[in-house]
């Protein structure tokens, strides 16, 4: 086989802070492939500004004016984490016979790049990058991550356990996954769909290099419950399970209220009626809410907007999607 174009897939928001010292990290790993051989010299790191606040498109720019080897584009809005992935990963598709995305803060283990590289070579076109242990972790995103993981697969979602957006595609699962034209996107849950010869490389993560994350819990809560309701259509089936169950316990109740009535032991008292209410008000908010997100969705999806428009690029032959 040929030394494959490799293009490296960085998503940034306001990343003015770490992006001077990964990108050297990502750079000299680069180079370091293209000496081995492994990739050829036309290879590319590409950042992918989501509508920063901050000075990261300057310095994306400044990047690509003295190394070749870097590129950018900018999205004209900030328009999310998977949307901004998506894009770099659909600019680059054209470009490379290969793609790596990969975060910008320095936390994921770049040297399994090359086992993810070799994964290719021996003719895998998706490598997940797998979190061996949670140890920097606290014992709460520890816990409401793997919960997470676990929660999604007993829902019915093909979901990598521990694995995020670390991964390698080839350009032919990047063409298959590009037919893929929904507006809400959960990469991670939404690429195993495609198929293919696959595997995982397991490493250690790191400590963020400098910066704040820009995944408080809010998002990261946001991002599950988009996942859940893009990928799979359980919590419905559960809906009306819970519906089924609720009605032959109510239709118990009324049985017994009947037969109180007639041998005469009711007993007059507002408690349970009020609890009844409650539960019974509860529960049929809880499913609207539900309902309702899917029907959101839906009316999303049926206006076909696009995911993403690319503003400006280091090169000239940038084109909206």
């Amino acid at each position: 086989m040929d030394q494959p174009k490799l293009y490296i897939v960085i998503p940034c928001y306001n990343e003015q802070e770490v992006l001077p010292i990964t990108s050297e990290l990502f750079l000299d790993k680069l180079r370091s492939l293209i000496a081995q051989k492994k990739i050829n010299e036309e290879s590319r790191v590409l950042f992918v500004n989501d509508g920063s606040k901050d000075d990261t498109w300057n310095i994306i720019k400044e990047l690509s004016h003295k190394d070749e080897h870097f590129e950018g584009i900018c999205l004209s809005r900030n328009r999310g984490h998977q949307n901004a992935l998506l894009g770099g990963l659909m600019y680059a598709k054209d470009r490379c016979d290969v793609t790596i995305s990969i975060d910008c803060d320095g936390q994921d283990d770049i040297n399994a790049m090359d086992a993810m590289v070799d994964a290719y070579l021996d003719g895998c076109d998706v490598v997940y990058g797998v979190r061996a242990k949670r140890s920097t972790d606290t014992f709460f995103k520890r816990f409401t991550a793997e919960g997470f993981y676990h929660l999604m697969n007993w829902l019915g979602a093909n979901v990598v356990f521990n694995h995020a957006d670390y991964r390698l595609m080839s350009s032919r699962a990047l063409q298959e996954f590009s037919q893929f034209k929904e507006v809400n996107i959960f990469l991670r849950g939404m690429v195993p769909l495609v198929g293919f010869k696959s595997t995982s490389v397991y490493y250690d993560r790191a400590e963020r290099m400098a910066g704040e994350s820009h995944y408080p819990l809010k998002k990261m809560l946001a991002l599950a419950f988009d996942g859940i309701t893009s990928l799979s259509v359980k919590p419905i089936r559960i809906i009306t399970g819970m519906g089924f169950l609720v009605s032959v316990i109510s239709f118990i109740g009324v049985l017994w209220a009947i037969l109180s009535k007639l041998v005469g032991i009711t007993v007059a008292g507002w408690t349970s009626m009020v609890c009844v209410i409650c539960f019974m008000g509860g529960i049929q908010l809880l499913c609207l809410g539900v309902i309702g997100e899917y029907i959101g969705k839906i009316y999303m999806e049926t206006k076909q907007r696009p995911r993403y428009i690319i503003s400006e690029a280091t090169e000239e032959d940038n084109r909206p999607e």
